[in-house]
């Protein structure tokens, strides 16, 4: 039963957090949204879940939706989880930005630092054994949170590439990935990204 109860409050904290940013009148994306119709985007999954995937900031079919990775980028992530056994209800995705950025542009430092609380406050929540990292803001800000040496190299270098780290709650590993929006624009990555994802999937079942 303790398991289940724990299982119980993770889910409860989490509705917190979608709480707080409904009402996030702090954020510079708070009129856009409701402007728009918009709805915040705090993440969606297992709260238990071995995997976060952390991605950049929500388009437009997220914000419409108010869940991540639900446009064409999230249709090629879940084609890569099911390829590997994998579906949504076994990990957990989410955003650095929680908001909609007008026009699909990149999210802005300030943007970033002022949703960056709320997702530490997820990290801690779910504690996963791998926070896996779609793309570079993703990647960039993940390796500075926590200081890691290669928190200045490129995304081209890093991908596919398993980091150790020690969280507040225990080790875990840091493993960067290209976002599955680069295959658009570039489909030479699409091989690499599937034997991304092979490695990452491995990665669950170590001790």
């Amino acid at each position: 039963m303790h398991g289940e109860d724990y299982s119980l409050d993770k889910s409860r904290e989490l509705e917190n957090i979608e709480k707080v940013l409904k009402q996030l009148t702090s954020s510079p994306l708070y009129a856009y949204r409701v402007e728009n119709g918009f709805h915040s985007v705090p993440g969606e999954g297992n709260p238990d879940a071995k995997i976060l995937f952390i991605g950049e900031a929500p388009g437009k079919n997220e914000a419409e939706s108010g869940r991540p990775f639900v446009g064409r980028a999230g249709k090629d992530l879940d084609s890569l989880l099911q390829a590997n056994g994998l579906n949504r209800d076994d990990v957990f995705i989410t955003n650095i930005v929680k908001d909609r950025p007008p026009a699909n542009r990149a999210p802005t430092r300030a943007e970033i630092m002022l949703y960056a609380p709320i997702l530490i406050r997820q990290i801690k929540i779910i504690q996963p054994k791998i926070i896996a990292t779609l793309g570079r803001f993703s990647m960039e800000f993940i390796l500075s949170h926590f200081d890691l040496p290669e928190k200045r190299e490129k995304i081209g270098a890093l991908h596919g590439r398993p980091m150790k780290v020690v969280a507040s709650f225990g080790p875990l590993i840091v493993f960067p990935l290209y976002h599955p929006a680069a295959i658009f624009y570039n489909r030479k990555l699409e091989p690499e990204l599937a034997e991304d994802f092979r490695k990452l999937v491995a990665l669950v079942s170590m001790p």
